[in-house]
């Protein structure tokens, strides 16, 4: 239990990174939890997000008594678009209840929510826009954390993904760019103060030894198993990265080039992704199913993330929101599938997924 393992990966992740404090922890969720547990985060607060997620970006802040309030995406990256996120802020420091990204609550409760924080993803592997949130955050007092689930080995001009904000969080959940056995996360940041309340938080708000407790916390080690498996994992975790460069090449040549209809994913100049996922937009529904059932008869393995936006999700309804309130988001739920995407698919294997779409 935090042992040497766990001390050599957090070196060399923060190596990676290039930044200062890099803490391992169990999972991708508690990495988020433990960092909005470190900025007091609790009932009262609200944390701006996006709906289009896996559900645990809104969940941390649901567990602490905080409320989400979702912001929709820019459709060409399905990231969270800046200026709905300002719009949005904008809207809950005026109480004005016509800006659908506030909760569907009575103004009385709404003027008791007190702006605190905005939580960024960097979905399927592509950064959040985060110098314009940034700036945002800057303006409105709030802080950012970025959730770097998917996003890890990402760069925005040669800073990597998970450093882009005060707080990065990132998984090592398998099937993440860089996956361990089983579950696994960490945190990074520059910041000493904040840094020393994860690794106090992480073992049950741990003081000076284990049985001086000097504030609330949970059970969030990395295992040492999971630390020793990431370690070389990491030392060819570049090359993986160029291959997936490859891979993604790949596909935009052969989709380009063929008569489908359907959107390959963009990447802004300045940005690289880590391509956790590809991830394609059809034009509607009924094309989506056409496409998915061809390539179920090829054998191809397909997924579609994410088919409810996280407003639409029942955990969440107390929040009131409804169908129609984010349109981009519900858009692309509709449209949106993933074909396969790891570093060590060839040519061949990237032709025979194409030509299935085709034909």
């Amino acid at each position: 239990i935090l042992g040497p393992e766990v001390t050599e990966l957090e070196n060399r992740l923060s190596k990676f990174a290039k930044v200062k404090h890099a803490v391992t922890c169990s999972s991708g969720t508690d990495a988020l939890l433990i960092a909005l547990m470190a900025k007091g985060v609790g009932p009262g607060d609200a944390i701006f997000t996006t709906p289009f997620s896996y559900f645990a970006t809104a969940e941390v802040i649901a567990l602490l008594g905080a409320t989400p309030i979702f912001v929709d995406i820019d459709i060409s990256t399905f990231n969270i678009d800046p200026v709905a996120l300002k719009s949005a802020i904008l809207a809950l420091n005026e109480n004005d209840i016509s800006n659908k990204s506030l909760p569907n609550w009575s103004l009385k409760k709404l003027r008791g929510l007190n702006p605190k924080g905005i939580i960024t993803v960097d979905l399927f592997g592509l950064p959040a826009d985060h110098d314009r949130i940034n700036a945002i955050a800057d303006e409105h007092d709030l802080f950012v954390l970025e959730d770097a689930a998917q996003g890890f080995g990402g760069e925005v001009n040669g800073s990597c993904a998970g450093t882009l904000a005060e707080v990065g969080c990132t998984s090592f959940f398998p099937a993440k760019p860089l996956g361990c056995y089983g579950d696994g996360g960490a945190l990074f940041t520059n910041d000493d103060d904040l840094a020393s309340l994860f690794r106090s938080i992480r073992v049950h708000g741990r003081g000076v030894n284990k049985y001086e407790n000097v504030r609330l916390g949970v059970t969030g080690r990395l295992d040492e198993l999971q630390a020793a498996v990431l370690i070389p994992k990491l030392s060819i975790f570049p090359d993986e990265l160029k291959s997936r460069q490859r891979v993604a090449a790949s596909y935009q040549r052969l989709i380009s080039s063929s008569n489908l209809d359907v959107i390959t994913p963009k990447v802004p100049d300045g940005y690289l992704s880590s391509w956790a996922q590809y991830s394609l937009l059809a034009s509607d529904q009924v094309e989506r199913q056409k496409i998915l059932s061809k390539l179920k008869k090829a054998g191809v393995p397909t997924m579609i993330y994410y088919s409810k936006p996280l407003h639409l999700q029942k955990a969440l309804s107390y929040l009131g929101y409804k169908v129609g309130d984010f349109p981009f988001s519900e858009q692309v739920s509709e449209r949106i599938f993933s074909i396969p995407m790891h570093p060590y698919l060839d040519e061949n294997d990237i032709s025979v997924i194409v030509e299935a779409m085709v034909h």
